[in-house]
């Protein structure tokens, strides 16, 4: 599979599918280390849904966005909790980022030492979003 260089000209490289699904609208999500034991933690990438999305939508496709808005949160969240419906009891947002476009989200990935290809789809992880 070919990865597509990033509009920028950086050297972290998307893999095609996930650049796509983020242009489609999808949320991706990868896995850090944690605090401390007994916690986990996730980096989510969550793209903005526009009107344009949503017309789209009802009409029945996705609406592929090269400049797109994205929303990037970083959660800590208790390990024992991950699998029950109160996930979010005790969690702690570390840092959040609102990013407009894929050049912006490349350059906010490297400065949070986080590489594109270390992204999932969530049903891939554990992620309890």
């Amino acid at each position: 599979m070919s990865t597509p260089s990033h509009p920028t000209g950086s050297t972290r490289q998307w893999p095609t599918d996930t650049l796509t699904a983020l242009r489609l609208g999808q949320r991706l999500v990868t896995e850090l280390p944690a605090s401390r034991p007994g916690r986990r933690a996730f980096v989510d990438i969550t793209p903005l849904i526009t009107a344009a999305d949503t017309e789209a939508r009802s009409q029945g496709w996705k609406r592929a966005d090269h400049a797109r808005t994205f929303t990037l949160q970083h959660w800590d969240y208790a390990a024992d909790r991950l699998d029950g419906f109160d996930y979010d009891s005790g969690a702690i947002l570390i840092k959040t980022a609102t990013v407009i476009g894929e050049p912006d989200l490349t350059t906010t990935l490297e400065a949070w030492h986080l590489h594109p290809e270390q992204f999932l789809y969530p049903w891939q992880t554990d992620d309890p979003k």
